[in-house]
């Protein structure tokens, strides 16, 4: 754990470092562009069931109201169109490197759901909030076309609660078993790849071997 946290540590302000022109860019182009903030703050449960704010640069111009649905699908009218971009490209998840240094996230981990879904996890889900949540992962992977996915079935709420939060926590806990610093640099890899390939559709075809 200790090597881990060094690991993420490091790797985090170096990569703060060396995107920082692109980030500034960015935030340039949203005051410019959309107006309003430049960061979008959004509660996460964390390790051990702790709620932190993740940090995402803003592509939506209002957020969800407490009756909506606490993702957003392919099209959703809110999305600006410089948010477009960025949340196709994954830019917007950059910030995300702060949350990393400051110790709410790790790099490879699952990703942290927000308080409403993490009511509904019976006791044997509960235990992926005893890992540190991360940017990327095995789950992250496979569903990296979530939105796009989402938006093609009749009720996307349903879907998401009766299959994808319990086939993320799945694959959350696969990789929680043997988990190393190894593992994490692949999946790093694996990560960066994943940007560039649109060629199918990871939720129907990923490999799910970790």
């Amino acid at each position: 754990m200790a090597l881990k946290r060094l690991f993420d540590l490091l790797f985090s302000i170096f990569g703060l470092v060396v995107i920082s022109p692109l980030l500034a860019v960015v935030a340039v182009l949203i005051k410019l562009i959309d107006g309003g903030p430049v960061i979008f703050l959004q509660v996460r449960v964390g390790f051990e069931g702790k709620y932190f704010q993740v940090l995402k640069f803003r592509t939506m111009d209002r957020g969800k109201g407490p009756g909506e649905p606490q993702f957003t699908v392919e099209g959703d009218p809110r999305i600006t169109s410089l948010g477009r971009i960025l949340r196709r490209t994954k830019i917007d998840e950059l910030p995300q490197l702060w949350n990393v240094v400051r110790g709410d996230m790790t790099f490879v981990g699952p990703r942290p759901e927000v308080p409403r879904y993490v009511e509904l996890y019976n006791e044997e889900q509960k235990a992926v909030l005893q890992h540190v949540p991360g940017i990327t992962g095995l789950a992250t992977l496979e569903f990296r076309n979530e939105e796009r996915w989402l938006a093609e079935v009749e009720n996307p709420e349903e879907v998401y609660i009766n299959e994808v939060i319990p086939r993320k926590i799945e694959l959350n806990l696969k990789y929680a078993k043997s988990a190393n610093l190894w593992q994490d640099f692949k999946l790093i890899v694996r990560t960066v790849i994943a940007l560039f390939d649109v060629s199918s559709d990871p939720i129907k075809s990923s490999d799910h071997s970790g």
